[in-house]
């Protein structure tokens, strides 16, 4: 069993302990009212608050491949520095045991900035996306590569239907169609093989290429100098999302994000 098979059967008993119910569409548009509404996630990211590629900023402590990557975790003084330095959008890790994330690490960030903000976790049933709802995300993140057409199409339509954004993850080729088939509009090439967790900026190169126009493209993982962020620009990419490496900055979140953007 890999690492994302392990990460997928805690997810699965963690759903089995929410509380049985049939999550509809009306139950997420009440969430997503109560709480105020949405902000805007894609329009956000076709117009950045600086030139370059839209930079989708990754909230998190830790992650299975690094370890502890921000050991004086703030969510709230991240995201601030992320909106500062120009970033579009905020990625906020919410599972528990394998990144030492959280919903309230989510609250928090979003409360602190007035950027949209998408859960990143792994979502696999509809009571998750109303979790998200509740939460405060304004996007869900939904993997390919851990979900049948049926249920990519399913969530697809009932973030949608609540005007939250989703990310639809892809990694080659049979993915990407999959997510051109229910009609994703925000579609990520995860640079990262979530088998083997090998990293290569390439993926984003080749599957740019057969991307469609309609959708806009963001590029995840395995971003650390400008030179890759050139790539993945050149092959189609409107925005990067980026975590690791702007966390783990020796100079700074704001000194890394100029360095990536070249502005």
């Amino acid at each position: 069993m890999n690492i994302l098979d392990t990460i997928v059967a805690e997810k699965k008993r963690e759903v089995a302990q929410l509380p049985a119910r049939k999550v509809t569409l009306a139950d997420i548009q009440h969430a997503v009212i109560a709480r105020g509404g949405v902000r805007d996630f894609m329009a956000a990211l076709r117009s950045p608050p600086r030139r370059g590629p839209a930079l989708i900023a990754e909230v998190k402590k830790a992650s299975p491949s690094a370890g502890i990557i921000s050991p004086d975790f703030d969510p709230e003084r991240i995201a601030r520095e992320y909106e500062a330095a120009g970033a579009a959008c905020l990625s906020v890790l919410t599972d528990a045991r394998f990144f030492q994330g959280s919903a309230e690490h989510l609250r928090r960030a979003r409360a602190a900035v007035k950027l949209p903000v998408l859960r990143k976790d792994f979502i696999i049933d509809e009571r998750q996306i109303l979790e998200a709802a509740e939460m405060g995300a304004d996007a869900i993140l939904l993997i390919a590569r851990i979900l049948t057409d049926g249920e990519m199409r399913i969530f697809h339509g009932l973030a949608a239907g609540a005007g939250l954004a989703a990310l639809v993850e892809v990694h080659d080729e049979t993915e990407l169609e999959r997510a051109l088939t229910i009609g994703a509009r925000l579609i990520g090439v995860n640079n990262r093989d979530l088998d083997t967790f090998k990293v290569d900026v390439g993926v984003t190169e080749r599957l740019g290429k057969k991307a469609s126009s309609a959708s806009l493209l963001v590029s995840e993982s395995g971003l650390h100098t400008r030179a890759d962020v050139q790539r993945a620009q050149q092959a189609g990419a409107s925005a990067i999302l980026v975590g690791e490496a702007l966390l783990k900055n020796p100079t700074g979140i704001a000194a890394k994000v100029s360095g990536l953007l070249g502005s």
